[in-house]
């Protein structure tokens, strides 16, 4: 895990052998159920805890805050963020059974206590949450209405929607109408799986 100390000095010793153990937990449970890309399995650090870690480098998410991570297959990006962040309540969805399992075998293993999986839609969660993480689920302009109204009221300017994306998305926030902030990854890892992968930031609008 030297890479994720390398971006990321201010993890302890206990948080590198959770990701070490995160990334076992992933390539075990690939061979069972598909929660990753099967190319992927010799790569799960840069191209999947590193990949989730991003959304860390553009919002500090504040201690005692709420996010739901929407569509987070194997636990992604919510796990490795849940881990970088102990002290906040992450909530991690998905419309399929099998894979929450999935998430919520790893936590409990991990012992990442501040993480709830549960198997369901955005659409039906009533709990109301500061912000919203998710990786590339759909285009913005059909994922954007799910989680709408899922904000907490009197949000902050950084509470919203932190999207990983990747290649040009010009036209898909275009289609969106929405307003959207675009940090290009490449400007935080040097990795070339990062040359066109993305967070983008949709705020909250009431």
């Amino acid at each position: 895990m030297d890479i994720i100390q390398h971006y990321f000095p201010e993890v302890s010793v206990h948080q590198l052998n959770q990701y070490a153990q995160l990334k076992h937990l992933l390539r075990e449970w690939n061979l069972k159920i598909n929660v990753i890309s099967r190319k992927d399995t010799d790569a799960i650090a840069v191209h999947h805890i590193l990949h989730s870690l991003g959304i860390a480098k553009v919002v500090q998410f504040p201690a005692g805050s709420a996010v739901l991570d929407v569509g987070t297959g194997g636990g992604l990006p919510g796990l490795p963020l849940a881990i970088l962040f102990p002290e906040v309540k992450f909530h991690l969805i998905d419309s399929i059974g099998k894979k929450i399992h999935v998430v919520q075998s790893i936590a409990e293993t991990l012992h990442v206590t501040n993480v709830k999986a549960t198997h369901t839609r955005a659409e039906q969660v009533a709990e109301k949450y500061d912000f919203v993480v998710s990786r590339a689920v759909t285009r913005l302009a059909a994922f954007h209405p799910w989680i709408r109204t899922s904000y907490k009221k009197d949000p902050t300017s950084t509470h919203g929607l932190y999207y990983l994306k990747g290649g040009d998305l010009t036209d898909e926030i275009a289609e969106s109408g929405l307003v959207a902030t675009v940090y290009d990854l490449k400007d935080y890892f040097t990795e070339d799986f990062f040359e066109t992968k993305k967070v983008v930031f949709v705020p909250v609008t009431h």
